[in-house]
């Protein structure tokens, strides 16, 4: 059974430091170089060492070691390192873990990083290839001999059914690329600064795979990015103020595959989704009308529709209408979609910005944010607060 009661992690951990790379589709050097340079900005942005360091995090994707990190920084001794599967599902996932061994006294001071040449060297969105065998793959044997080759194909299939379930045209994801885009529009940090889109726009950009539109599916990008995690008290005496981690969970739900949940009895939501929202709410004690501004994951705009239904911002069938009436400051700093696919680890950053008052396009008074990781997988997410 999933947790049924509020968890003892929440205002344990905060994050003290986020650091990035430039964004780009040629980064021209490795992604180990990309990772250090991640990491180093982090920890001058806390005002932190490498000496300081005691605890890496990353994805079970990266290609890059907690220990070869460790050493091209010049850190010294680790007492934890770790890493987090299921792709995009992993992001708040990293700052949990980092979050629980500071909770616990296993580490001091946690670094999460993820860094890859996503767009110039192995492009994700280019679907299966190669695959060794393995137990978890074996579901894509039941999709992959019928054309779902890839994950545009695969969130199409759940897609459709969300638009036949509620009565929708495509146009209604247009929204999600709208906001997006004209936020990113005011991002310098953003692939696409200074090229809004309109609805039109949208619905006239090219099929991918029906009823997805080019507009509808995140970049690929280079880059790396990077999270310092500190107890609540240590990160009160570094250089900004602490984004507290109010809550954080993970969920994967039942029948759960990565990207092919299609045996289940609904196709129109995101259970795993579900069962981050219920553990989210009840660890902070907070609800929908709480949250400031919202940081969801956007590599394909419908489940970010699913998402602020699953977290209940609005009722099933209705997201769309929420989007187009901006009733929630929505991934300000242009998303997946807008500013960098970076499996999410940006979207982190942008809501550290928020709490601290310094994003490009910032809510007045942001103090409650929510951040989520990649859907369609087993996931994680966050409720991070600024401090009391």
């Amino acid at each position: 059974m999933s947790v049924r009661t509020r968890d003892l992690l929440g205002g344990r951990a905060a994050v003290a430091g986020i650091g990035a790379t430039e964004f780009s589709k040629d980064s021209g050097r490795s992604e180990l170089r990309l990772a250090v340079e991640a990491v180093r900005a982090a920890l001058d942005d806390a005002g932190l060492t490498a000496a300081d360091v005691d605890g890496l995090v990353t994805f079970t994707m990266d290609t890059s070691p907690e220990i070869t990190v460790a050493q091209a920084c010049g850190m010294g001794e680790l007492s934890f390192f770790s890493r987090v599967h299921y792709g995009g599902g992993a992001a708040c996932a990293t700052v949990l873990q980092a979050a629980l061994a500071v909770a616990a006294g296993v580490a001091d001071v946690v670094v999460c990083y993820r860094a890859f040449n996503e767009r110039s060297g192995r492009r994700f969105g280019s679907g299966v290839r190669q695959r060794e065998p393995s137990a978890e793959g074996t579901a894509l044997g039941w999709t992959l001999p019928f054309g779902l080759l890839t994950p545009a194909s695969w969130v199409a299939m759940a897609a459709q059914r969300y638009l036949h379930a509620y009565g929708l045209t495509p146009e209604a994801f247009g929204h999600v690329a709208v906001t997006a885009r004209r936020h990113a529009a005011a991002n310098p940090a953003a692939y696409f600064h200074g090229r809004p889109i309109t609805l039109a726009e949208h619905a006239a950009s090219r099929w991918i795979v029906e009823p997805l539109r080019l507009l509808d599916c995140c970049q690929e990008t280079d880059g790396g990015q990077a999270l310092v995690v500190t107890s609540v008290e240590r990160a009160r005496d570094l250089r900004h103020p602490p984004a507290v981690v109010a809550a954080a969970a993970q969920g994967a739900g039942r029948a759960q595959e990565q990207m092919t949940s299609f045996y289940r009895d609904d196709l129109t939501g995101l259970p795993e989704m579900g069962v981050v929202a219920r553990q989210l709410w009840r660890t902070s004690g907070l609800a929908p009308a709480d949250i400031d501004v919202g940081i969801l994951y956007d590599h394909f705009t419908p489940f970010v529709l699913a998402q602020l239904e699953e977290f209940g911002f609005c009722p099933p069938g209705e997201a769309a209408a929420f989007v187009a009436e901006d009733r929630l400051p929505l991934n300000t700093h242009g998303g997946q979609l807008g500013e960098a696919y970076l499996h999410g680890m940006n979207g982190i950053a942008e809501a550290v910005r928020q709490l601290r008052g310094t994003s490009v396009n910032q809510v007045p008074g942001a103090a409650r944010t929510l951040v989520t990781a990649g859907t369609g997988v087993p996931t994680s997410g966050l409720v991070l607060v600024a401090d009391d």
